[in-house]
């Protein structure tokens, strides 16, 4: 590997200075990186829903916005209606009747997602309409399910403000924000299904095995009409025009790989088939329906290209007429009609052309050119995308892309391996501005659609299962191999850079196959799959169990030790190329923990690695100049570690911003790694918890709520009872626990909420149990490595029992049921005063494994009761929970 070798040890200045003065002969120019990934001048074209308005997104003040013109009017004349300077608008819809736009907004990418809507009409030159905050809750996400038809005024909304993990369901009126309380989700609802008439029909159910159900909801009660397993696919994809029966997706039963189409009757039960891929080779697509009548307009199957199966005729004849008009080899989408439906946005594109943007009038069967988003990128200095595939280490057939760098030949070329993120998705053919950058800096790009990867059916779905770092990484990997067989790829130049999944397939790749890469980029990707499995965001509960069955069960001893192996953080030590790491401060699902372990791992073994953390970004990087900042390194990284081309210069604001959001490596710091001798320790009180009953006003500010919680505690010979009471306008819980008098150990809680109860028994080096929902049942199986301290209800009191003095610092452990799985908590006291001047130990509880979830207790120093505590509440956002001592008995 000399090349790599001699690349490490040359100085920078140098390569690139060699590098900028490589003379590419017949090739296409080097084009700006703005002209691929700065914000479009327009894009996402929409017409009102009478077709007197064009809406758009532009930047406004340096930011992506929501605009407006008349249909006819030039963009020019167009006025903008929303002033956002924090993010930008990734995305907007008109209400039904156009009196409003709506979207929605998060915070720094915290995904907890707020809808705004706002009155064009108000609009003018010089005037920005008031966007107001129709779902006004920090720290809760909104989720849009259903948008009235006969009420121009309402939606159907998600919240999960009484449970981070279940979403109540809601009727929201635009014009006031009024909230109206349907449905609270006690029965682990995960999608609510409304009829043409806008009636609350059916609702798509996760059970506690993670199998699922299709509930009927009638007015006399819910019954289930349609059940598939965790490793199935189905849903009801909307009411048939004569309300009664539903479009069913599914690839039920063992004798079905690929999705097929049914017609199912919600009353009888009865079902029929209706259509299947015609040639076997994909799952079943989608269905382009008239929003106006319900009708059936075509469906489509996406394959190598997209197939589409017309059932009505006109609309043939209009598609044929657009193919005719822009190019048979194009590919055409419909979007945004009118409500009458006799105009349409139409896109076209293909993979060279990236998409083009006319309304079409169905009356005239005429074009009128609207915009192309990034216009000055031609068609002539692209590269085309090719469909191929090749066999794994297996023998299993995976499909690809590739795509060639037009101009830079045919053979021994730099390499970017570009895998998708999900992993649960797929790659497809069309215009990619990550790939044409790419291939426009000379690197032949491979997209693999590796195991595991959406809409190849059941079979190649499922064969991802518990694959990550093996046979998933294999089919990379030996599509790397392929390109190196057939002479295309200079087995010396070949780097790998993902999204996600994609970072963690790169992070796996320099990892286990440390020898086949000269580089790689991995962004938001995870390091360790048990902290990524063990910190899954609440919303995603109803998926839990399917994480565990396609990727693993840290809670499992022998899933735990293949996780570890499948983790690239424990094989670091083997990377032996040039990293770069990306990460969003605020990211939800791959938490900043992942890429710290993976950066202070090389940096403490000497070896390269470069770390961009932006600070007002979450899950990918949704502002603009961050994006750029990014883009401009990485494409100066893979030029030094591959020899492709690079643009030199950037903006100075672009500039500023990527020296703000490189990382000094020094910096990065761990939490301290843990003794076995902490890990192990007995904790011992050094007094008896007080007996009494404690009430506590506890306020969840941010959110506007409030709840009372009563602890007893009482002495029954050698064993204390702890009894919590927690009452809010949601109900009543109740946690009681049983521990050993002069130790604290736990010996047995329960938990009764709503329909839920929960039974602990503690075990010498487990936790066992079950949790039961209505008629479900769950084990509680909890492996433990040492003893309990501080468990459940009452924990603060118990915590005030250790020898706290100032600077007294100790480890204890806790159990968590969510997780199945043990937590520890680092304790650290300091001496401090109330505002009333009160003496108290402030005692600050962190997890030990640098995660998310601080709570911080004040504790008089004369009577050890517990006056105050706040805890941080990663799921609900960061938001803030405050419980004030105001009884004591």
């Amino acid at each position: 590997m000399t090349t790599k070798k001699t690349l490490l040890i040359l100085g920078s200045f140098m390569v690139m200075a060699m590098l900028t003065l490589v003379s590419y002969a017949d090739t296409p120019p080097l084009l700006d990186r703005q002209l691929f990934f700065d914000d479009p001048e327009i894009s996402g074209g929409q017409l009102s829903p009478d077709g007197t308005y064009l809406s758009f997104l532009r930047p406004y003040n340096n930011n992506r916005n929501i605009w407006i013109k008349e249909r006819e009017a030039a963009f020019s004349e167009a006025i903008p209606v929303t002033d956002r300077t924090d993010r930008p608008v990734m995305g907007y819809f008109w209400s039904r009747d156009g009196r409003y736009l709506l979207y929605v907004m998060d915070e720094g990418g915290d995904e907890n997602f707020n809808i705004y809507a706002l009155k064009p009409s108000e609009a003018r030159s010089g005037f920005i309409p008031e966007a107001r905050n129709i779902t006004d809750l920090e720290g809760v996400r909104a989720q849009i399910y259903h948008i009235a038809r006969t009420d121009h005024d309402v939606i159907f909304v998600g919240l999960n403000d009484r449970d981070p993990a279940w979403h109540d369901l809601y009727k929201l009126r635009i014009s006031s924000g009024e909230l109206t309380l349907l449905r609270e989700n006690t029965n682990r609802y995960t999608s609510w299904v409304f009829d043409r008439d806008d009636r609350l029909r059916l609702a798509s159910r996760s059970t506690l095995t993670g199998d699922n159900e299709l509930w009927r909801l009638d007015d006399d009660g819910e019954s289930i009409i349609y059940e598939w397993s965790m490793l199935e696919n189905a849903y009801a994809a909307g009411f048939h025009a004569d309300n009664q029966r539903i479009y069913l997706v599914s690839d039920k039963g063992d004798d079905r790989d690929k999705r097929k189409l049914f017609l199912m009757d919600v009353e009888t039960l009865e079902k029929s088939f209706l259509e299947k891929d015609p040639e076997n080779r994909v799952d079943f697509g989608g269905l382009w329906r008239s929003d106006r009548t319900g009708e059936v307009i075509a469906t489509f199957y996406v394959d190598d290209r997209v197939r589409i199966y017309f059932h009505n005729e006109e609309y043939e004849r209009h598609y044929n007429q657009v193919k005719t008009t822009l190019g048979k080899d194009m590919e055409v989408n419909f979007s945004s009609g009118t409500s009458d439906e006799r105009m349409f946005m139409v896109s076209v594109y293909s993979d060279v052309q990236p998409a083009s943007v006319y309304i079409y009038d169905m009356d005239n069967m005429m074009l009128n050119f609207q915009y192309t988003p990034r216009a000055y990128l031609e068609p002539e200095d692209m590269s085309p995308m090719l469909a191929i595939s090749y066999p794994s280490s297996d023998g299993l057939e995976i499909p690809a892309y590739l795509t060639m760098p037009r101009g830079f030949g045919e053979t021994m070329l730099p390499v970017v391996v570009f895998p998708h993120g999900g992993p649960w998705a797929r790659d497809f053919w069309g215009f990619s501005t990550w790939v044409q950058f790419l291939a426009n800096r000379g690197y032949v790009v491979l997209q693999p659609n590796f195991r595991g990867s959406t809409g190849f059916g059941k079979a190649f779905l499922n064969a991802g299962n518990r694959e990550w770092g093996d046979l998933m990484q294999d089919d990379i990997t030996w599509g790397v191999k392929y390109l190196i067989e057939q002479g295309i790829a200079d087995p010396e130049r070949i780097g790998i850079f993902g999204i996600s999944y994609g970072g963690y397939a790169t992070l796996a790749g320099l990892a286990f196959t440390p020898e086949l890469y000269a580089a790689g980029v991995s962004f938001v990707g995870p390091s360790n799959l048990i902290t990524l499995l063990n910190s899954i965001p609440p919303y995603w509960e109803a998926i839990r169990k399917t994480f565990h069955e396609r990727i693993g069960d840290p809670s499992d001893p022998a899933d735990e030790a293949r996780l570890v192996r499948q983790s690239p953080l424990f094989a670091a030590d083997r990377i032996q190329t040039p990293l770069m790491v990306v990460q969003g401060e605020n990211d939800p699902r791959v938490l900043k923990a992942e890429s710290d372990q993976i950066v202070v791992a090389l940096r403490d073994r000497g070896w390269p690695v470069t770390y961009l953390n932006a600070p007002d970004e979450g899950h990918g990087f949704a502002r603009p100049v961050n994006n750029m900042a990014f883009i401009a390194a990485m494409e100066q990284f893979l030029a030094l570690h591959l020899g492709g081309r690079y643009q030199p210069d950037m903006p100075e604001d672009v500039a500023r911003r990527l020296e703000e959001i490189t990382v000094d490596i020094s910096t990065v710091t761990l939490p301290e790694e843990l003794t076995p001798e902490q890990v192990s320790q007995q904790l011992v009180p050094v007094r008896p918890l007080p007996e009494g009953s404690f009430r506590y006003k506890i306020s969840l500010k941010a959110m506007g709520i409030e709840l009372e919680s009563r602890t007893v505690i009482e002495s029954q010979n050698d064993k204390v009872l702890i009894t919590e009471v927690s009452r809010s306008p949601m109900g009543e819980t109740k946690d009681e626990m049983t521990l050993e008098a002069a130790t604290l150990a736990p010996l047995s809680r329960s938990i009764t909420q709503a329909q839920a109860d929960i039974r602990v028994d503690y075990l010498p080096g487990k936790a066992e149990g079950n949790i039961r929902i209505g008629e479900q049942e769950i084990p509680v199986n909890i492996s433990l490595g040492g003893p309990l301290f501080a468990e459940g209800p009452g924990r603060a009191l118990q915590l005030a029992t250790l020898p706290l003095s100032n600077g007294y610092e100790t480890i204890f452990r806790n159990t968590d049921i969510n997780t199945m799985a043990e937590r520890l908590y680092r304790l650290r006291v300091r001496s401090d005063k109330t505002e009333e001047g009160a003496e108290v130990w402030q005692v600050i509880i962190t997890p030990a494994d640098g995660g998310a979830g601080s709570q911080t207790l004040w504790i008089d120093k004369g009577s050890y009761l517990v006056l105050l505590y706040e805890q941080s509440l990663p799921e609900l956002g960061g938001a803030t929970l405050e419980g004030i001592l105001v009884q004591e008995d």
